[in-house]
């Protein structure tokens, strides 16, 4: 029978060799090895995965052609795939084509029926994450822009895959589903799926353990735009990488949408393999930053907007120069304002917004938060708190005004324009000068060494 099948393939290939280039033919066809005939089903072996995606992809017409000319109607072919090299790394697999149900698809276990979800194609997207209440500012405008070109065309614009990254809570889950949700709600027809980098690693992992590897892979390849958060946590699973490398060429290659979040650049993600990485730099990359203020009072207004709520102009500056750090812990602070002023049946004003700073950011400690160092400060020069927000430049005040810059820049995680507004509005550049005129007098005046060092024990902060 060995005989059988390898004379079967040779005319095959005979055919075959009419049909397509010389280095076409030495590509993808000489390394072929017929392995089995019975019947008029002929087994071949192919090197790998990617390999057989290739041929399915790119000569199922010929292949199919040829086997009709050299075994007649009702010829079938199926794949002996080779997924792993070495003797311990696993055995190879079969993938049998054509064959399945009625419209020549093979049926397809839906690994999202592991968590008990059972619609077949079921995107898994959150439908309050739209374009329409994604903030745009100058720290997210590529992305942005991308994003909404993706959605429009699908698979067809140059920005595919499309890597969005950036630090944690910027927008960038925000963002990708934005684009599924955008795209289903135009072309309902197309197969969009959100999956995170945690659930495709434990569906994979249940995948291996069934023996279902072939219905797992199977089932991402129908997808026609894959949205995969956090691929960072890929680093180290050499499995994992294998098996989404060979997803990601099929789908790449059918002209599918690939999007990816990431909490770094492609350039910096550590633990991938290079062959991963390269792909992930086919398309675009684009990072979120940290929202500048205009974009932080934009996202203010907006999240209070969709609640009913007015805020006052000077509570939105506050917050909004107050949480510098990215856009999540910014809802968390508006969602603690609302609680607050609905359970103590409060109006939202500038007490109650600093009330809820200091009860919920971590990094702004009431012992020495900017307003308590401004108190302390003016205290000890023998002012009042509200002279150092002032715009005289009278020099006893100005000297304490950089004085309790100073401590705020050294002692608080406040950005500079924060401390500047919390000075009277203060620009950063300001800051700036006022800590290095602290600094320098550090060195040349023995008062203020001592004002300074009286300060500290009066601030309970330890001498460095």
């Amino acid at each position: 029978m060995h005989e059988d099948c390898k004379s079967v393939w040779n005319k095959c290939l005979d055919v075959i060799r009419d049909e397509v280039t010389e280095q076409g033919y030495n590509t993808w066809f000489k390394p072929v090895v017929p392995v089995h005939l019975h019947n008029k089903t002929l087994t071949i072996q192919v090197p790998s995965q990617f390999f057989y995606e290739w041929l399915e992809d790119h000569y199922v017409d010929v292949l199919k052609r040829a086997l009709t000319i050299v075994l007649g109607e009702g010829a079938k072919l199926e794949y002996s795939v080779i997924v792993d090299r070495g003797p311990k790394q696993g055995i190879p697999y079969t993938v049998n084509l054509p064959g399945g149900n009625s419209n020549g698809k093979p049926k397809v276990n839906n690994p999202f029926q592991l968590d008990e979800l059972t619609s077949p194609q079921e995107s898994q997207l959150n439908q309050n994450y739209t374009f329409d209440n994604f903030i745009e500012g100058e720290c997210n405008r590529l992305a942005r822009s991308a994003g909404y070109a993706v959605a429009k065309k699908p698979g067809i614009t140059s920005f595919n895959p499309l890597m969005i990254y950036g630090g944690v809570g910027l927008g960038k889950t925000h963002l990708v589903q934005a684009i599924g949700n955008k795209i289903k709600a135009d072309l309902p027809e197309k197969f969009v799926l959100y999956v995170s980098s945690e659930k495709f690693i434990n569906q994979f992992i249940k995948a291996v353990q069934n023996n279902e590897i072939q219905h797992f892979q199977a089932y991402y390849l129908q997808v026609d735009v894959l949205i995969i958060d956090d691929v960072q946590f890929f680093a180290g699973k050499e499995r994992t990488q294998e098996i989404f490398f060979h997803i990601f060429n099929h789908l790449h290659q059918s002209g599918k949408q690939i999007i990816m979040t990431s909490d770094r650049s492609p350039k910096e993600l550590e633990g991938l393999e290079e062959r991963l990485l390269s792909r992930f730099k086919w398309g675009l990359s684009a990072d979120l930053q940290q929202p500048d203020f205009e974009t932080r009072m934009a996202i203010i207004h907006n999240k209070m907007a969709a609640e009913g709520i007015e805020i006052p102009g000077d509570v939105c500056e506050y917050l909004a120069y107050t949480v510098d750090t990215n856009v999540r812990e910014l809802e968390g602070v508006l969602i603690s304002l609302i609680a607050h002023a609905s359970l103590n049946g409060r109006e939202i004003d500038l007490d109650l917004a600093k009330q809820v700073m200091k009860n919920i950011v971590h990094d702004i400690e009431t012992e020495v938060g900017i307003d308590y160092i401004q108190k302390t400060v003016a205290e000890y020069f023998n002012l009042k708190a509200e002279d150092l927000k002032a715009k005289t430049r009278k020099k006893e005040i100005v000297i304490a005004r950089q004085v309790a810059m100073y401590f705020s820049k050294e002692y608080t995680n406040h950005s500079l324009k924060s401390i500047g507004y919390h000075f009277g509005g203060r620009d950063h550049s300001t800051v700036i000068h006022a800590v290095q005129t602290v600094n320098d007098m550090l060195d040349i005046d023995a008062r203020i060494r001592q004002s300074v060092n009286d300060l500290k024990n009066k601030l309970k902060i330890k001498a460095a």
